[in-house]
């Protein structure tokens, strides 16, 4: 994968600097899997020029578009994938009972960053951190300054006191009007997405906490829509996000893990639209980590983690893991997520990939989860990717592969539609037009 760059491209594109290669070029007799579920056209020429696509069309009417050309036979190209549910590393690092434990590490934050670059992850959601690291960073990537995954961010999430994730900011309220302030100082910070919690927990292994009044969740919901910012929220069971859909919620952050759905419930979603990320490998990395270590090796991780995190991660945090019981029932209800999951895509639900995780890597067993969920790779494809962007209403822009979208573009050397590990084959990277050059990319395995 380090050498796939430079077995792929003319010597021409390849030693441009990365203004001019940006500016014009054309990949040319490449199989497009355009990201909106429909199957890979092939023998296609895709036109980029600056940071969008310009043309995709038949190769064989592609000889007149303008730039220089990239030979890209017997390979696919995809949108760029988006994760649409990370916790930045570097700037959220918390205790077992949820509270700040370490200050900001920048140098962590570009190393997760990079990891997901080279794991073909051109968009990232931040969804709850310090918001002084994570709005830094999302400035930073904004200007050009570092190289990174498009940065979109809560900041500090807005819930009651004391309640599920309350300890990312001073953003809690408990009544209205009196919470228009804190609001105001949350919405001057330019989030891209509210993030709220409805959660009193309560199950699997946790103990009760308050939970956010559903009548001033509504209130909130209204007040930022009336800004332009769309909301999601976290919610655990079908009452929580039937209640947060009726309170007029834009997105759901995670599926529905602690029991089966009702089959009005897939109806709802399906009729709602609302989207709703998956998130199956935060609770799923448990007992893989504590069963299965040997992951680890895989190439995506070797580069992505130090020698030390993944020595650290095979002993300390193993033995952590096989020590709790929270790793044993979410074993147990990771297999219902997954089924919840599959009968929401059945009744037209939109899903959308995410996995409340900070590493690349992670992006591709969200994806291999929801394959094993009985999901076909194209609809896999259309969730990592357009439907990212719907979570974002950014879905006019971005995406897909089509003329007039934002070039954030992955080049694969296997079909991904047949299986979708081959997801993971990456010739190249494309982020806003330019061609990220994978070997000099600051990975914590290198």
């Amino acid at each position: 994968m380090k050498t796939g760059l430079k077995t792929l491209c003319m010597a021409t594109i390849l030693f441009l600097p990365a203004s001019l290669a940006a500016a014009t070029y054309v990949i040319e007799h490449v199989s497009v899997i355009d990201g909106t579920g429909s199957p890979a056209k092939s023998d296609m020429s895709v036109q980029v020029i600056n940071e969008r696509i310009s043309a995709v069309v038949p190769a064989a009417v592609g000889g007149s578009l303008q730039g220089n050309r990239i030979d890209a036979s017997g390979k696919f190209l995809i949108p760029g994938l988006m994760d649409m549910h990370v916790h930045l590393q570097g700037g959220s690092v918390l205790n077992e009972d949820g509270q700040p434990e370490a200050g900001i590490n920048r140098n962590e934050g570009i190393h997760a960053l990079h990891s997901y670059l080279y794991s073909g992850v051109t968009s990232i959601y931040d969804s709850g951190n310090h918001p002084d690291f994570i709005f830094t960073m999302r400035a930073a990537e904004r200007s050009g300054e570092i190289v990174s995954p498009r940065i979109f961010a809560t900041g500090a999430i807005v819930t009651y006191p004391g309640s599920h994730g309350s300890y990312f900011g001073d953003s809690t309220v408990s009544s209205w009007p009196e919470a228009i302030p804190v609001l105001d100082r949350h919405i001057a910070r330019k989030p891209d997405i509210l993030k709220l919690t409805l959660e009193e927990r309560g199950w699997g292994m946790r103990p009760m906490i308050p939970h956010l009044p559903v009548n001033l969740m509504e209130k909130i919901i209204e007040y930022y829509n009336d800004h332009g910012i769309r909301t999601t929220v976290h919610t655990p069971s079908e009452i929580r996000a039937r209640q947060a859909i009726f309170a007029g919620i834009d997105n759901l952050s995670h599926p529905v893990i602690v029991g089966p759905i009702s089959e009005k419930f897939a109806q709802l979603m399906a009729a709602k639209q609302i989207p709703m990320v998956t998130t199956l490998t935060i609770g799923e990395n448990y007992s893989r980590l504590a069963e299965h270590p040997e992951y680890l090796d895989q190439p995506l991780y070797q580069t992505s983690l130090s020698a030390d995190e993944i020595i650290r991660l095979k002993t300390e945090t193993r033995q952590q893991y096989q020590d709790r019981q929270w790793t044993w029932w979410m074993k147990l209800m990771t297999p219902v997520a997954q089924e919840n999951l599959k009968q929401l895509h059945a009744a037209g639900a939109v899903l959308v990939v995410g996995t409340d995780q900070t590493l690349g890597p992670a992006v591709h067993r969200e994806m291999e989860l929801l394959a094993a969920a009985g999901i076909p790779p194209l609809e896999i494809i259309r969730m990592a990717t357009l439907h990212g962007a719907r979570f974002l209403g950014r879905e006019r822009d971005m995406g897909t592969v089509q003329q007039g979208k934002l070039a954030d573009l992955v080049l694969l050397n296997a079909d991904p539609s047949i299986d979708i590990n081959n997801a993971k084959a990456i010739s190249m990277v494309i982020k806003n037009g330019e061609i990220i050059d994978l070997d000099g990319l600051d990975l914590a395995g290198r």
